[in-house]
């Protein structure tokens, strides 16, 4: 089980706009997915989700709703914790460097 730091950020975002309410649904069940997953390293968490990009600084980029939207989080694999950096469209998300931005 990862532990998700924080369910809010990602209802923050799809409460930000209706243009993101659509977002409601992939999110949470990509928080209910990461409740359920176990992973040791980063290539475990490749192994089990191919579409899922690992970057430096133990972040990786998730895409979520047919790749709609992207979320990064900063992953703790010893303690099994997911720290949402970023939780925002395709394009929001070409705008930032992941690498370095964060959320809280």
């Amino acid at each position: 089980m990862v532990r998700v730091i924080a369910k809010s950020t990602l209802r923050r975002f799809w409460q930000s706009s209706p243009a993101h309410a659509d977002a409601e649904r992939p999110l949470t069940e990509w928080h209910n997915m990461m409740l359920k997953v176990d992973w040791p390293m980063p290539q475990a968490l490749k192994a089990d989700i191919r579409s899922a990009s690992i970057l430096k600084g133990g972040r990786a980029v998730f895409n979520v709703a047919g790749n709609k939207y992207r979320v990064v989080a900063a992953l703790d694999y010893a303690r099994q914790l997911a720290f949402v950096k970023f939780v925002g469209t395709h394009a929001q998300y070409d705008a930032v460097d992941v690498e370095r931005i964060d959320e809280h």
